[in-house]
């Protein structure tokens, strides 16, 4: 029993799938030279308040990874939170795609980089025998659960720019943290200084459908040929394309994300009420993190949970809600609970 393991564990929503099967009909042109592509574009900038560059992408780690290669040179420093998925789930991918820049793990509270750590990590600018400042990557929201504020955001921005970095925004779930946080997408990204964003579709509703955004074209440079030569220049485009236009389309992606929130909430203030069980992290998107008791972890796993008490190198169990997660799920999961 899958459920609460991931977002990643489910099917894709009714409007990507029928997206799907209107794109099926007939023939297109290839390698995103078709209808479906040009007007995903179109999609973006309107949803971002400005004139965006777009290439989509099949799996967030070649979203976050081709995104870096194009932001760091091979002997650049990359700033992240230890905790990021291109630091602890990406099989190296970010080292590899940018040639072999260096990622720079940071410590931060609930997953957060904090502006003032990030600042006094920056060094060894202009010394030729260390690797170069060049990029720091955010994800919102973290893989903790938790939501960079925009002042946080800003700040972080700030003292990159102001040091020659480029900041870069891991959104595999920033559907989630726009819906948190209710603002729009412009002030959670451009506004607030993000220079790149690797925005996630996957884990709210599409099959297998990324992109990523570029705020400023001066940026993109040769990442056409970076994007053909990782194989996401994929021939059938169309169907990657459909995927993400109708996600954007009649608020689908941000309802789908508010379910996912609210359905997480609700979970999350019902394990808390069980004595043994402690929140790790606050709950602030569709993630949560609780410390439980290793008879609780039998007892569910017993019953056909998958309960993985391993997150977080070992600290935390982690349940996730999904676009699709029903109040009888959460319902059955406390019931279990509380019959150990």
């Amino acid at each position: 029993m899958a459920l609460f393991t991931s977002d990643n564990v489910t099917g894709a929503c009714p409007e990507v799938m029928d997206a799907l099967i209107k794109a099926n009909s007939g023939v297109a042109s290839s390698y995103g030279n078709d209808k479906w592509s040009s007007n995903l574009q179109k999609k973006f900038s309107e949803i971002f308040e400005t004139n965006v560059i777009i290439f989509p992408a099949t799996s967030g780690t070649a979203s976050n990874s081709l995104a870096l290669s194009v932001l760091s040179p091979v002997f650049g420093k990359i700033y992240c939170h230890e905790l990021s998925h291109i630091n602890t789930d990406e099989c190296g991918a970010p080292e590899f795609f940018t040639g072999g820049a260096k990622l720079i793990p940071m410590r931060g509270p609930d997953g957060k980089i904090t502006a003032k750590e990030f600042s006094e990590s920056i060094r060894g600018t202009g010394n030729v025998h260390l690797t170069q400042p060049a990029v720091i990557s955010i994800t919102q929201s973290c893989e903790t659960g938790t939501v960079y504020q925009l002042e946080e955001i800003s700040a972080i921005s700030e003292i990159a720019h102001a040091q020659g970095l480029k900041v870069h925004m891991d959104g595999a779930r920033f559907a989630n943290a726009v819906a948190s946080l209710n603002v729009s997408p412009a002030e959670m990204t451009w506004k607030s200084g993000i220079d790149v964003l690797s925005f996630g579709g996957t884990k709210n509703g599409c099959l297998a459908a990324e992109a990523i955004v570029f705020f400023k074209p001066e940026l993109v440079g040769n990442f056409p040929y970076l994007h053909k030569r990782s194989g996401h220049l994929i021939s059938k485009m169309r169907f990657v394309s459909a995927q993400l236009k109708a996600y954007l389309s009649n608020d689908v992606w941000l309802r789908n994300a508010r379910h996912a929130n609210t359905m997480a909430s609700l979970l999350s203030k019902g394990l808390a009420a069980v004595p043994d069980i402690k929140l790790v992290h606050p709950t602030q998107a569709n993630e949560i993190f609780v410390s439980l008791p290793n008879p609780i972890v039998k007892h569910l796993n017993d019953k056909g949970y998958e309960v993985n008490h391993d997150e977080l190198d070992g600290k935390a169990a982690r349940f996730v809600a999904a676009w699709n997660t029903e109040e009888k799920d959460i319902d059955k999961l406390l019931k279990t609970i509380a019959k150990k």
